[in-house]
C-alpha cells in the first residue's frame, strides 16, 4: 500500500490496495493510515454493497443512522442522496458525524455511486492541527470545559447525566478537548451543527467562544478538499476531523453510500 499526503496537516491518498474482500491485516493498515492522516481517499474501488459492509465490519459494529434512508435490502448502508430540485445538501455545514451520541461514531466510509458532472466535493478540517496551534492559555481554558451536543432538540434534565432525552432528540456531553481513543492524540471537539453550549454556561455565554472556535478550527491551513470520481471511497475519523459537503452542483443528482462504524465514549 502506498500513501501520498494530500496536505501537510490532513489527508492521504492510498493506492495499490483493494478494499473488496481484503484481509484483516489490510483493513488494519488502512485504519492505521486513517488514524495518522484523519481522512483517506482510495480510488478505483469497485465495492459491492456486500464488500462495503464486510470491510466496515473489520473495524467494528456498524452504527445505523436514524436520519438517513437505507439502501434497499442493506439497512447498514445509508443513502446520502441529493436530487436535482434540492436547494440545500445534506452535510452542508461544518460538522462531525454523530457527535450528539453518547459514544460518537469512529469512522464514516463513503462510496461514490452517482456523481454530478461538476462539483460535489467534500472539505475536511483537522481538529488535531487546530488544537496543536492554539495558544497555551486557550488550551488550558478549553481543557477544563465540556460541551453539550444535540441532534436538534436539547432536553433539560439532571445536570449530572451524560445523556438527556426528550420526545424528539438526544443530547450528549463530551470534553471540548478529547484524546483519541486509539492514539492518544488531542483534538478539538466542537462543531457548528451539533454543539449547543458549554456545560455550566448558558447558550448566550457560550456563543462568542464557540463561534470563534468554529471559525478558527476550519481555516484553510487545517483543511483539504476531496474531489470524487466513480468508485472513489473516502473514509474519515470523526474524532479527528470535521467535514463539509460543498453545495455547488444545483440541478444535478448525487448519490453516495455511507456506513458509519461505532465508536466509544470520549475522554479528555
Amino acid at each position: 500500500m502506498k500513501v501520498r499526503k494530500l496536505t501537510g496537516t490532513i489527508g492521504a491518498e492510498l493506492s495499490e490496495v483493494s478494499l473488496a474482500g481484503c484481509s484483516a491485516e489490510t483493513a488494519k493498515a488502512v485504519q492505521e493510515a486513517l488514524f495518522e492522516h484523519g481522512v483517506v481517499v482510495l480510488r478505483d474501488q469497485n465495492l459491492s454493497h456486500e464488500d462495503h459492509i464486510a470491510f466496515a465490519e473489520h473495524w467494528g459494529q456498524i452504527d445505523v443512522n436514524r436520519f438517513f434512508t437505507p439502501v434497499p435490502d442493506f439497512p447498514q448502508i445509508a443513502e446520502v442522496r441529493t436530487t436535482p430540485d434540492q436547494k440545500t445538501v445534506i452535510g452542508g455545514g461544518w460538522h462531525t458525524d454523530h457527535s450528539y451520541d453518547p459514544a460518537p461514531a469512529m469512522a464514516s466510509i463513503l462510496v461514490a455511486r452517482d456523481l454530478p458532472a461538476f462539483g460535489g466535493d467534500t472539505c475536511f478540517a483537522s481538529q488535531t492541527a487546530a488544537y496543536d496551534r492554539l495558544s497555551p492559555g486557550l488550551k488550558e481554558t478549553l481543557e477544563n470545559l465540556s460541551a453539550w451536543h444535540s441532534d436538534g432538540s436539547f432536553a433539560t434534565g439532571d445536570p449530572e447525566l451524560k445523556v438527556r432525552r426528550d420526545n424528539t432528540g438526544v443530547a450528549s456531553l463530551h470534553p471540548v478537548v478529547i484524546r483519541h481513543p486509539q492514539t492518544g492524540q488531542k483534538a478539538l471537539y466542537v462543531n457548528g451543527d451539533f454543539t449547543t453550549h458549554f456545560d455550566g454556561w448558558s447558550v448566550d455565554e457560550s456563543a462568542p467562544l464557540l463561534q470563534y472556535l468554529y471559525r478558527y478550527c476550519t481555516q484553510p491551513a487545517f483543511c483539504c478538499r476531496v474531489s470524487y470520481a466513480p468508485c472513489t471511497v473516502v473514509i474519515w475519523d470523526n474524532r479527528l476531523v470535521q467535514h463539509y459537503a460543498v453545495a455547488d452542483y444545483q440541478g444535478q443528482a448525487r448519490l453516495m453510500n455511507r456506513i458509519t462504524v461505532e465508536g466509544q465514549p470520549l475522554t479528555a
